[in-house]
């Protein structure tokens, strides 16, 4: 069937540019921190059938009881522009901003994105020291240790993560736990 003869769905999120793309983009959403309010912010993802790649949530004004979301989604503009609306109506968020699209307003690639990970990996002989070896290149470091296995604490971008994750697999990745990302643009003004 030819997608010009297809009826509308009555849903906004399907009226996209064909010549639009998903993109990886990073929003930061400033909100009460009470019961419930996160809920109802990722239950506009789930309802739209849109994954949340990362979700990091934290009390960051005590005195105001504010907290900060910071969610990594993939998703066209149109589409996450239109979420990025229908945050700003709920009752307890403040201020929702797409940091992706302010970064690249101000010529830059993407926010500054980090994230920390704790990885356990077990290995004895060659493969600990090779190990070793290469969480001090990552600049890992040793948190727990006994004959048998190494926790290891990094931080960095989502790519060295994933880069390091990579790599201690063949020498005995047993476990990972990550935070998710933690972002904001660069910049003297604040969110």
């Amino acid at each position: 069937m030819n997608a010009q003869h297809l009826q509308p769905t009555g849903s906004a999120y399907f009226i996209a540019k064909e010549t639009e793309f998903p993109e990886n983009h990073t929003l930061s959403i400033l909100v009460d921190n009470e019961p419930g309010v996160l809920a109802r912010v990722i239950g506009l993802f789930s309802g739209r059938g849109y994954n949340i790649d990362s979700l990091t949530v934290s009390e960051t004004e005590h005195e105001k009881h504010l907290s900060r979301i910071t969610i990594a989604t993939r998703g066209t503009p149109h589409v996450l522009e239109q979420i990025r609306h229908q945050l700003e109506r709920i009752v307890p968020v403040h201020r929702v901003i797409d940091l992706s699209v302010v970064a690249k307003e101000r010529g830059q690639e993407r926010p500054l994105e980090r994230e920390l990970a704790l990885v356990k990996v077990q290995g004895k002989g060659e493969d600990r020291v090779e190990a070793l070896r290469l969480a001090d290149a990552f600049r890992a470091s040793v948190i727990d240790a006994n004959t048998e296995h190494f926790i290891f604490e990094i931080t960095g971008r989502v790519s060295k993560i994933e880069q390091f994750i990579a790599i201690m697999k063949p020498l005995g990745l047993v476990e990972v736990c990550r935070t998710g990302v933690a972002a904001m643009n660069r910049g003297a003004e604040g969110m």
